[in-house]
């Protein structure tokens, strides 16, 4: 999470509510019932995000098809979120599911900079990706040029040092306690800092996200409805022989000639004469469709993961700016719920790229099927 905001003062209030529901021996029982289900949960979590995010960097490094520089911004998502599932969730789920902070002040604040360091990039890479596309779609000619390697490392490196930016300040102020830590959380007294944090990690880039996609979408909207070409294209006419007699040997022949003709049909004639069949198509056409295909599902697929997005962070970031207005609004189980609510993009991000991307899926079952193989 991009702070952990008001954390100090956990109690176990569902322990508090199972005692005054049940006798002390089965209020005990519920109790390590709810705390053993709890962790089995949050541990399932914890290990698919790993393992989707393992399986989307393996894929991108295992297909040279895939090795672009809008998918290696995409591994680098994969590689941000898989920081998140090995060095941020292991923890916060012993955290959440003892209620009390045993592994002392050293390993808590490590903890806290690499949550809110890696859950950060992992939003800042989400506006990466959207401004690639936005330039790629809008500025398509000359962007192509400048699409290297090198600009998609820079974006990256940009979007961690903004996230570093933001996870440094409470070090600062940190007040080293004497007396054994009981809680891990980031001292929040400074107001200035919890609205610097909320809106340079949350606020902000969703702004950024919302501006960027609505600008990509009606760009490709305008691709797609752009689909009768406004000038003669090339008509690709073949002919194929069909015949039952036996020993024969079908065959056929690809004519590709200019025309003036400005008809915009997909396919124009289809038809059998004795026992040839004719078919003319429309070149131009045919590539304009296939392209308004493939920008509407990237556009498609980015809109799925800018709205899995706003549901896992948005309760988060609005319960932090409640919390810092409020102390008596915070509750240590609404809190942790939200928490891994937002780690839960964590988990979304490479299930929406391999189920919405063709080339990703292929890619995939290749890999699957190759570990299969070898096993």
């Amino acid at each position: 999470s991009a702070a952990r905001h008001q954390s100090a003062g956990r109690t176990p209030a569902a322990n508090h509510s199972l005692n005054a529901t049940f006798p002390p021996d089965e209020a005990a029982e519920a109790s390590v019932s709810l705390q053993v289900s709890l962790a089995l949960t949050l541990s399932l979590i914890t290990f698919a995000t790993t393992l989707s995010n393992a399986f989307v960097i393996a894929t991108i490094y295992q297909s040279r098809k895939l090795h672009t520089p809008a998918n290696f911004l995409i591994a680098s998502l994969a590689v941000t979120d898989l920081l998140v599932s090995i060095l941020v969730m292991p923890i916060s789920a012993l955290y959440t599911v003892c209620q009390t902070w045993t592994l002392g002040q050293v390993v808590c604040d490590i903890w806290l900079s690499s949550d809110i360091t890696c859950c950060t990039a992992s939003i800042l890479h989400l506006c990466v990706i959207a401004l690639d596309r936005y330039w790629a779609i809008t500025d398509a000619v000359e962007y192509t040029k400048r699409r290297t390697p090198a600009r998609a490392a820079g974006m990256i490196a940009t979007a961690w040092v903004i996230a570093i930016s933001i996870s440094l300040p409470p070090f600062f102020w940190r007040q080293v306690k004497a007396e054994e830590v009981t809680t891990c959380n980031v001292n929040t007294d400074n107001v200035f800092y919890t609205i610097y944090s909320t809106f340079g990690a949350f606020y902000i880039p969703t702004f950024l996200l919302l501006a960027l996609y609505g600008r990509i979408y009606v760009e490709a909207r305008k691709r797609i409805l752009k689909q009768s070409p406004s000038k003669p294209g090339k008509r690709l006419t073949s002919a194929h022989l069909i015949t039952d007699s036996p020993g024969s040997v079908a065959s056929s022949t690809s004519l590709n000639y200019g025309t003036n003709d400005t008809s915009s049909c997909d396919t124009v004639a289809s038809a059998t004469v004795g026992q040839v069949k004719v078919t003319v198509s429309d070149a131009l056409l045919e590539k304009k469709r296939i392209s308004a295909a493939r920008e509407k599902r990237a556009t498609k697929t980015l809109g799925i993961i800018l709205g899995a997005y706003i549901v896992c962070w948005l309760p988060f970031f609005i319960y932090t700016l409640v919390v810092a207005a409020c102390d008596a609004c915070f509750s240590p189980e609404l809190f942790d719920s939200f928490t891994w609510l937002g780690y839960l993009n964590s988990l979304i991000n490479p299930i929406i790229y391999t189920m919405s991307n063709e080339d990703f899926k292929r890619a995939f079952h290749k890999l699957i099927r190759f570990k299969c193989c070898r096993a």
